[in-house]
């Protein structure tokens, strides 16, 4: 179980191991609003807290090895909860979330544009859309700021992630219809200071710096990131397939032990990323790419069916030689995203019960320009929390309020030249409610909570949101989780479904109800000293599944876009597994594997997913040495069932004019790492990823044509860089 659910908010409540009064404090003077609103309650409830008395203990007892950050462990938490720590995380060589959590049973990180990148988080294989990612337990990522932003999370000063799968897995975050991804900063016990630097393949450069100094009752930390990439063009067609970026990142937390009996953390994070794929130089040039709108400067010969001319493609339906003249733009897009956010949460004793206060904002902007479409953005996030457990008999309650203010505003430039103000402008007030019970039977080897959350949404109304968890121990090392429950999301209109408003001039908005997931999921998790297996099943369905048709014209003849629900529901369903075993002190492997059934109509599920992976592991950490190795299989996937468009025909074509690959093969790709300690300050590390340089380019192209010669650059199923080599140092001072 969680012992500290300030410092880690579990994904749904559940009791610490045992309540009882914080000590006074005489902490800062600092006054956040959470806390001066509640400020005469706790004045009232802690004038005298020597007297206070102490709550009657209800102690779970930690059981085998559960609360491990092994693969295939678990968490001691009624929801299936799994965590990857900083040492994996450092020795995967991610630099931000996505890569920290890719490759995993049940967890993928999905390409869906081929020029820009934007990537996603998909947990049980459902669109990114609806993965919430979580900072510290608080939800301020939205569907625009998560499509870039994610590359923009640094994995440096993290204690760990934690991953819940499944709707409802968070009782404050009702829209991860997927599940959450919970960052988990880390309270420096002792005075730190780290430099990091690394040099690789395509130009990449990356450089981080991180301190840390504990205070009188408190801590602070200081953090910045560096990194830049070129954009990698694999096939040599002078169109990239991997963007090219430069991203600086600056970072602030602090930690106060006891603020008036709170305990409290936050972080302050600044963010500036430039991005830019097609012509190669676009992130380095942007202007100049983007005054380059006549002419060709790519050769469509190259890559596997190319066309047989340099200078543009055959048109399937009539066999016709269709020339390309709009310059380095036409196949070019660039973001920029600036991005500032402050999260901050507390928890106390408050007369009988905990009380935990939350509060976070974002300020987020995102310039660009997808070929002739421009599109500048601004986002405002706000969210507040209070909550308040105690324990009523043999009961522990958890009764709370939220609220989450979320606002678009956003301006551009359509490809005909004309201006749009407000195309996907929204505003989203949602107040809500919520209400949990706990308690533990026979012993406690059953635990089980129930909770109900009720949202006020200012556009959708009144929605409830059930939810049941069970967790049943059979045995000290062995137990079974069952979660049953429903989420819900409410649409937006920017990257629903592959940049649907960038080419229109209104939106139609034909939605009137959320999304909404009815979902089961059942987990049987082993673990003792040397072995940690999990499997497990999951099942959702998601009805009234957003859609964007940006195929419509209005009586004038201008484009516009449809913004409607599919009348048949999405269903994914799935089992996965995942095992690791400590053969030697020294030496560890890891086993895992996913399957997945998919149902639904066309034009739902449009970005390919496979209907199995799996992975192979070793890590082996002895003296000075510490060497990885991770094995990923990625089954085929059936690409004409989700690029159907309705009609039952091909619809995807190569630049010769014959149609794109129906399934596509089944792939491996080998990462691996070494890093050597010099002494107690110096670490050498050497890498390398996806070692055998498989990438999709030289298979088939990721840009396709319809069958009237239209363009697109959206065909993906493998990986888009080929191998990354990479070598750096890094210098710790304690």
């Amino acid at each position: 179980m969680n012992p500290d659910p300030c410092v880690a908010p579990a994904p749904s409540f559940r009791p610490s191991a045992r309540l009882h009064p914080a000590p006074p404090g005489t902490g800062w003077r600092w006054a956040l609003t959470p806390l001066a609103v509640a400020a005469p309650l706790l004045q009232a409830q802690t004038a005298d807290r020597n007297d206070a008395p102490t709550l009657r203990a209800i102690t779970i007892e930690s059981r085998g090895n559960q609360g491990s950050m092994r693969a295939g462990a678990l968490r001691d938490e009624i929801v299936r909860t799994e965590s990857i720590g900083a040492r994996a995380i450092e020795r995967s060589g991610a630099t931000n979330v996505n890569e920290a959590v890719d490759k995993q049973p049940g967890i993928a990180v999905q390409v869906e544009c081929s020029i820009c990148n934007v990537r996603n988080v998909l947990l049980n294989n459902l669109p990114g859309r609806y993965t919430t990612l979580l900072i510290d337990g608080i939800p301020i990522y939205s569907s625009v700021s998560s499509a870039y932003g994610l590359d923009s999370v640094s994995t440096y000063g993290l204690e760990r992630i934690d991953i819940a799968r499944g709707a409802g897995a968070s009782l404050i975050a009702p829209e991860a219809l997927a599940g959450t991804v919970n960052i988990v900063t880390k309270r420096p016990a002792r005075a730190e200071a780290q430099l990091r630097t690394q040099i690789g393949r395509y130009g990449s450069r990356q450089g981080d710096a991180y301190l840390a100094q504990p205070l009188e009752g408190g801590a602070v930390t200081a953090s910045l990131h560096y990194n830049r990439h070129d954009a990698v063009d694999g096939n040599r067609d002078g169109i990239s397939e991997y963007t090219g970026y430069d991203r600086r990142i600056a970072g602030l937390g602090w930690f106060v032990d006891d603020l008036g009996g709170f305990k409290l953390r936050g972080r302050l994070d600044l963010v500036d990323e430039k991005r830019g794929g097609g012509a190669t130089e676009t992130y380095r040039r942007p202007a100049a790419v983007k005054a380059d709108s006549t002419g060709n400067p790519f050769d469509f010969r190259a890559g596997p069916h190319g066309s047989p001319l340099a200078g543009g493609w055959i048109v399937p339906s009539n066999r016709a030689f269709l020339p390309y003249g709009l310059g380095r733009r036409g196949f070019s897009e660039y973001i920029r995203t600036e991005r500032q956010q402050i999260v901050t949460a507390g928890e106390g004793q408050a007369g009988p019960g905990r009380l935990r206060l939350a509060v976070g904002a974002a300020s987020h902007r995102q310039s660009s320009f997808y070929e002739f479409s421009d599109y500048d953005a601004r986002q405002s996030q706000y969210y507040t929390e209070a909550s308040y457990q105690m324990p009523v008999d043999a009961w522990l309650l958890t009764a709370g309020a939220n609220y989450r203010y979320e606002d678009l505003r956003s301006r551009g430039v359509t490809a005909q030249g004309a201006p749009t103000q407000g195309l996907d402008n929204y505003a989203y007030r949602v107040p809500a409610a919520f209400l949990q019970a706990y308690r533990a039977f026979w012993d406690d080897r059953l635990e089980v909570n129930a909770s109900v959350r009720y949202d006020r949404h200012n556009v959708y109304g009144g929605i409830a949101s059930p939810r049941v968890n069970a967790l049943y121990h059979h045995t000290d090392l062995l137990s079974s989780r069952v979660s049953a429950g429903k989420g819900f999301r409410a649409p937006t209109s920017f990257f629903e479904q592959d940049h649907g408003i960038l080419d229109t001039v209104r939106i139609d908005r034909r939605i009137t109800k959320p999304e909404v997931s009815h979902n089961l999921s059942y987990a049987l998790n082993y673990a003792d000293e040397r072995l940690a297996v999990t499997t497990s099943y999951h099942f959702n369905r998601i009805r009234n599944f957003a859609l964007l048709d940006p195929g419509r014209t209005d009586a004038a003849g201008d484009p516009v876009t449809v913004f409607t629900s599919a009348r048949e529901a999405v269903t994914v369903q799935g089992a996965d597994v995942n095992m690791s075993y400590l053969l030697t002190p020294a030496l560890a492997v890891s086993v895992g594997g996913e399957a997945f059934r998919y149902r639904f109509p066309p034009g739902t599920l449009i970005f390919a997913r496979p209907n199995a992976r799996a992975f192979v592991s070793v890590d082996y950490d002895r003296g000075p040495v510490e060497l990885t190795a991770k094995l990923s299989v990625t089954g085929p996937m059936d690409l004409d069932r989700f690029h159907d468009d309705g009609s039952g025909r091909p619809n995807r074509f190569n630049f010769d004019g014959t149609p794109k690959r129906g399934k596509s093969p089944t792939f491996a790709t080998i990462d691996v790492r070494a890093q050597f300690a010099v002494d107690r300050h110096l670490s050498l590390f050497v890498g390398a990823d996806n070692v055998f340089d498989y990438r999709q380019s030289r298979k088939e192209s990721p840009l396709w044509i319809d069958g009237q010669g239209g363009y697109d650059v959206t065909h993906i199923w493998g990986p888009m860089r080929g191998r990354y080599m990479y070598a750096g140092a890094k210098l710790s001072f304690f």
